[in-house]
């Protein structure tokens, strides 16, 4: 988009900080905004009847929450919370609609996020339904590894045990499998990641 465009889009942004820990939005509650991570971490979750927690991504800089809902007129389809202090950028459902009619280029960038929405669900079932724990859990790994030094960010195993749809306890059984392969190595606070290769091989995903 042009500056010119951005300028005239700027005014209908409203810029939120959030404190680790504090719930964004509520599964089921009126979609009335679309987030947009600037940074931190977003966890974003389903909930079931008896309280078990599915996550279905993380957002992070540069990506976007509660999008799909906005635009189909319904309710959120799922929680967020903020697992570090997040700095998000919003814009109201309303204000939203009429820049995407007024905006080609603004269009085409949603259509693309929605895309990648669909992508991740799909991996999302992908995985629950035929890869193994010990292969989610190298692919969990693989995709929240902090930097190239291979050291993962401070996800719980309860919350690696939410993305893999498993218990906590067979994440446990599966970092240490990895760490006794050599593949991972436990720390007090940390996850290093040792044989990078290996661990895409278990995960069954290229490099």
């Amino acid at each position: 988009m042009s500056s010119k465009e951005l300028d005239s889009i700027r005014k209908y942004i409203f810029e939120k900080t959030v404190a680790r820990g504090e719930i964004i939005l509520f599964e089921g509650e009126p979609a009335r905004a679309v987030h947009f991570v600037i940074s931190g971490v977003v966890k974003v979750f389903k909930t079931s009847a008896d309280g078990k927690e599915q996550i279905l991504y993380l957002a992070r800089a540069g990506d976007s929450f509660n999008d799909v809902p906005v635009f189909d007129g319904g309710l959120s389809l799922a929680s967020a919370e903020a697992l570090t202090q997040v700095v998000l950028y919003g814009m109201e459902k309303g204000d939203m609609e009429a820049r995407l009619r007024e905006h080609q280029k603004l269009a085409e960038n949603v259509l693309q996020v929605l895309s990648q929405r669909i992508e991740q669900i799909v991996s999302l079932v992908e995985d629950l339904s035929f890869r193994r724990v010990t292969g989610r859990v190298a692919k969990i790994l693989l995709e929240n590894a902090e930097d190239t030094s291979g050291q993962q960010p401070k996800l719980t195993q309860q919350q690696m045990a939410a993305m893999a749809g498993t218990a906590r306890e067979m994440i446990g059984r599966s970092l240490k499998l990895l760490e006794d392969e050599g593949k991972v190595r436990l720390e007090r606070n940390r996850i290093v990641i040792r044989d990078k290769e290996a661990l895409r091989e278990i995960a069954g995903v290229g490099t």
